[in-house]
């Protein structure tokens, strides 16, 4: 797929998580949006991994410890077709598993996260597993910037180079703001580049809305011995005009008219893009 297809792509998966989310009522809007781009290149270009397959031993693994913008990564999955598209109608309804978190209860999910800090704990035993079991597997996981405060992530941080987990790869959805404000005012995570380096690990920093760099960034060889670190500098609510850098929708969900207003930023979007193509 090319860059100029995941673009199309992008739009249209943009245009789910914003109907999923007014149908819900409920979702987190902002990350979900600025996420999405990562999620398009990992699920359509970078992962070892599909419908098929995703019961292999050697299957890459993907965790979102980020669980609660899971809205997007509903979006990506119901699109590879790991489930229907008709299912994100029942987003947030009685008895439906798609809740507001990632649940072991949806095909091809493979852990329940949202308990913020989790998930890079995680994948260590998981890239420690496909070692002892000898495959070539990645195993993967996504964080928010806000999530750094939790403790549980730095002493992850320290263990995988410990490990020399090269099979290892946790990006960072660096939009620099969360529920309570710019991150650098709520509790300041910054200089990251130099904390993982100084860590152990292989830092790479990239426009997390840039297909070509996600994509180089995620399939370069890293150092043998070292997990990987992607700090993906990303638009909170990218791709909404009205959204974008606007705290309020870290968990906003858009009226009607907002509705309407962003639909009609992506309609044009895909209408220029199309133009190019032409």
């Amino acid at each position: 797929m090319t860059d100029h297809e995941l673009e199309l792509k992008a739009v249209s998966l943009r245009r789910s998580l914003l109907l999923l989310i007014a149908k819900a009522g409920a979702g987190h809007t902002g990350g979900g949006l600025s996420c999405l781009d990562i999620l398009n290149v990992l699920y359509n270009r970078v992962l070892n991994v599909s419908p098929e397959t995703i019961d292999s031993p050697t299957r890459d693994r993907y965790v979102q410890s980020k669980g609660h913008s899971v809205e997007a990564l509903y979006a990506v999955m119901a699109d590879r077709g790991y489930f229907p598209s008709a299912d994100l109608d029942t987003v947030c309804r009685y008895q439906s598993p798609y809740v507001g978190h990632p649940t072991r209860k949806i095909h091809g999910m493979e852990m329940n996260t949202g308990a913020l800090g989790h998930g890079l704990p995680i994948c260590i035993g998981m890239a420690l597993a496909a070692r002892m079991d000898g495959t070539s597997q990645r195993v993967f996981t996504l964080l928010g910037d806000g999530e750094l405060a939790e403790g549980s992530n730095w002493e992850a941080a320290m263990a995988a180079p410990h490990y020399k987990l090269d099979n290892l790869v946790a990006i960072l959805d660096h939009n620099s703001l969360q529920i309570t404000g710019p991150t650098h005012e709520v509790m300041s995570n910054e200089p990251l580049d130099e904390k993982w380096r100084a860590f152990g690990w292989e830092v790479r920093t990239v426009n997390g809305h840039d297909y070509a760099a996600l994509t180089t960034a995620l399939t370069e060889p890293t150092p043998a011995g070292k997990p990987l670190f992607i700090i993906a500098n990303t638009v909170k609510g990218r791709g909404v005009s009205f959204m974008e850098n606007v705290g309020k929708w870290h968990h906003g969900v858009p009226n009607a008219d907002e509705l309407e207003r962003a639909l009609s930023d992506l309609d044009a979007a895909e209408a220029a893009l199309r133009e190019v193509s032409v």
